[in-house]
């Protein structure tokens, strides 16, 4: 293979395509179908939706489960349940798919955001401690990529000050910190199984908890403000009809027979190709410290130094895929500067302007994700990770091989 970059005409290291996403087989079709000639294609009538809610309640050392249809759905009704209102504010990373803000602009309670660890992309516990103020009512840690945050500190802060966590782990399905699967160590925690997501029925979400009043509360939000055991035109508290149906029910039990050893492939796969490219000057790796016990790696995320690797990321893009090798430079702005959040355009839910009318967004700064967006953050999909060993060093040499030719790529 010739040294020459694919993007000045060399040979690329790679022209094969990773692993294709999904991934499915006889048992989707088998589930699908028998759901579709049961007759029986919603939840209150069917069986697949129940089995799940059982089965990922028990994978994830949970207590309770409502599964509902996305989960952008599952972090609205989880801040529906912790009784967010006008006048609260909600903690949560700037640097994470919008929903995890937006749900409690839906609450009419205002989201304040704290700076992530620059090493870990996740919600730094000493800026969580920072914002806090007395209308502070909870926080939304973001596992970012599949990485468990540092729940120990987290959950101390909490309790410390009387606040719910809902842990966001969209990102993270089977992730454990210390031994423990995340999304039921603090109050609640939500999942989504969006198309991209290591677990996937193309859409839905989930929300665990421990707490039965909580639990019950998921439920009659996501079931029209009914409750168990009472009539069924008796409505409660305003909800709305988010159940998932039997269709992604059937495909998410039958992804359950695969999803363990597909978790414990991008395990080993993450930890090698970290290993390997933090050799690389400039490549620095999420950061996993040993509490970490299982990444999720529903991203394989890492900075570009670009002083130490010498080369821009705009640079380093263009040549890493012209060499075959997927990889983006994700989110690019914080949340606090999507229009939205900048022109204060929330709609009808205009509780946070009415209990906050200093609030200006504009103004909020977060340097390390500011960092992160702008100059530093590059992601690889997680079905990359799901690959061989020689897929990860053909990842791997596609680095190396840039590294070298820093000299011909303008920084």
């Amino acid at each position: 293979m010739t040294n020459t970059l694919a993007i000045h005409g060399g040979s690329p290291v790679r022209t094969e395509p990773f692993t294709s996403w999904p991934i499915f087989g006889e048992e989707e079709e088998r589930r699908l179908l028998h759901s579709l000639r049961s007759g029986k294609w919603g939840k209150l009538a069917g069986d697949e939706v129940g089995e799940f809610e059982r089965k990922f309640t028990e994978y994830h050392q949970a207590k309770h489960a409502v599964a509902v249809v996305n989960g952008t759905v599952a972090l609205r009704v989880a801040v529906m349940a912790a009784g967010i209102e006008a006048g609260d504010e909600v903690i949560v990373p700037p640097y994470t798919f919008i929903a995890t803000a937006s749900s409690v602009i839906e609450a009419n309670a205002t989201p304040v955001f704290a700076d992530l660890e620059l090493d870990t992309f996740n919600i730094d516990p000493q800026a969580i401690q920072a914002a806090i103020t007395p209308r502070t009512r909870a926080v939304i840690p973001v596992h970012f990529g599949g990485l468990p945050c540092n729940m120990d500190a987290i959950m101390d802060i909490a309790g410390r000050h009387n606040l719910i966590v809902i842990e966001d782990a969209c990102h993270a399905h089977g992730a454990e910190y210390k031994g423990r699967r995340v999304g039921a160590i603090g109050n609640m925690g939500v999942f989504s199984f969006q198309s991209s997501k290591n677990f996937t029925s193309g859409e839905g979400g989930i929300i665990l908890t421990n707490d039965d009043d909580l639990a019950r509360r998921c439920w009659s939000v996501h079931n029209c403000g009914r409750m168990p055991d009472r009539q069924w035109y008796e409505h409660f508290t305003i909800g709305g009809n988010y159940r998932l149906s039997e269709f992604q029910g059937a495909v998410l039990n039958a992804q359950f027979d695969r999803f363990d050893q597909q978790a414990e492939t991008r395990e080993q796969n993450g930890k090698y190709l970290a290993e390997r490219l933090s050799a690389i000057p400039g490549i620095c790796p999420q950061v996993r410290s040993a509490d970490c016990t299982r990444h999720g790696y529903h991203l394989f995320s890492f900075r570009l130094d670009q002083e130490a690797f010498g080369m821009s990321r705009e640079a380093l893009l263009e040549a890493i895929n012209a060499e075959g090798i997927p990889a983006i430079a994700g989110y690019p702005t914080p949340i606090y500067r999507q229009p939205m959040f900048e022109n204060q355009a929330f709609g009808p839910y205009t509780g946070c302007l009415h209990t906050r009318p200093d609030l200006d967004y504009s103004k909020v700064s977060c340097p390390n994700c500011e960092t992160i967006c702008f100059t530093q953050g590059v992601w690889m999909e997680q079905r990359v990770m799901l690959g061989t060993r020689q897929d990860m060093n053909d990842i791997v040499t596609a680095f190396e091989k840039v590294y070298e030719n820093r000299d011909r790529l303008a920084v």
